[in-house]
């Protein structure tokens, strides 16, 4: 049987911790589904094709990998891809206590999914997408803090805003 996760998040903009999770799923996982979530409460820096499409080609050499999108519950959508776990990223004991919570709510909502956490790399923990518009309103150097393949992309966005 084939094993399949799902990797849901805003991944605006997708970021090196986002990159780092990616690869180390697919050492765990047949198959990894990176889920770009839509949520209407946000407005964020990148339309959604816009993040679909930056992680596309992050993930291009990673041939396990596929992006999507997804309006609603992320267990629905795990649900109906087929997937037996749902990954998520934790960088701080402040992340932990937030996603403990969500991953309880989840279990009660699909217990036959189940949440893996993959702890983020000690230099990536300092990594948001919210520390790299902050970053990029005032600095042009995001090396180390996005993927190489949307490195100018994101600066010339977020230098403007």
């Amino acid at each position: 049987m084939e094993r399949i996760c799902v990797y849901p998040g805003s991944f605006d903009p997708v970021t090196v911790g986002h990159m780092d999770v990616i690869e180390r799923a697919c050492a765990l996982f047949d198959r990894v589904i990176v889920a770009v979530i839509h949520n209407p409460h946000k407005t964020g820096c990148f339309a959604m094709e816009e993040r679909v499409d930056m992680l596309q080609r992050c993930c291009a050499a990673l041939p396990q990998v596929s992006v999507s999108s997804f309006n609603g519950l992320t267990m629905d959508f795990a649900r109906q891809v087929g997937a037996q776990a749902v990954i998520r990223g934790l960088r701080t004991a402040s992340d932990f206590e937030n996603e403990l919570t969500l991953a309880q709510i989840n279990r009660r909502l699909a217990p036959e999914i189940d949440t893996v956490f993959l702890m983020g790399m000690p230099e990536h923990c300092v990594i948001s997408s919210t520390s790299v518009k902050e970053l990029a309103r005032y600095s042009d150097d995001l090396f180390g803090f996005v993927p190489a393949e949307v490195e100018s992309e994101v600066r010339a966005r977020l230098r403007r805003a």
